[in-house]
């Protein structure tokens, strides 16, 4: 599963002219499933994004998480953060996963940010959407549920256990 996390001051997506989704200050997210994720991979991922310290304390500092600055959370369906640009001038999709699965744990992994924030804004899974938003920094961070795991390795390449 990989996700694009942009922290905002604002953001919203529509459908053929309509709003259906939006947030405040908080997240926007774009949620790419692959083939072998599931469950536990929307968890893995959903734990990361909710945890993140990148939100400024009273000092300025990147300190704070996301349900400290009582942020909400916008997610899009986005399976072209699958995409395979090897080869060709065309982006081969088959590195995604297929559609009833992308829309089970799309919807799974809005539904446990559900029951962590006070606002979750949704995409309509499969539609052309518009998106508006206002990045705020502008900070973006793109993340693995593959990546997620295993200890940390410093600039030497030498493994941590931080």
């Amino acid at each position: 599963m990989r996700a694009i996390i942009q922290r905002v001051r604002s953001a919203s997506v529509e459908v053929a002219g309509e709003v259906v989704g939006s947030c405040t200050q908080g997240y926007f997210v774009l949620l790419g499933v692959g083939p072998n994720d599931d469950e536990t991979s929307c968890r893995r991922l959903w734990d990361k994004v909710r945890d993140l310290r990148v939100f400024d304390d009273a000092d300025g500092r990147m300190n704070l998480a996301l349900g400290a600055v009582g942020g909400g959370v916008l997610v899009v369906s986005q399976f072209t953060l699958f995409a395979d640009c090897r080869r060709g001038r065309r982006p081969s999709f088959t590195d995604a996963a297929a559609p009833s699965v992308a829309r089970r744990l799309y919807e799974h992994f809005c539904a446990i940010a559900q029951r962590d924030v006070r606002h979750v804004g949704r995409g309509v899974f499969g539609s052309n959407m518009q998106v508006t938003l206002v990045n705020d920094g502008p900070f973006t961070i793109c993340l693995d549920s593959d990546e997620l795991t295993g200890p940390r390795r410093r600039g030497d390449g030498t493994k941590t256990n931080e």
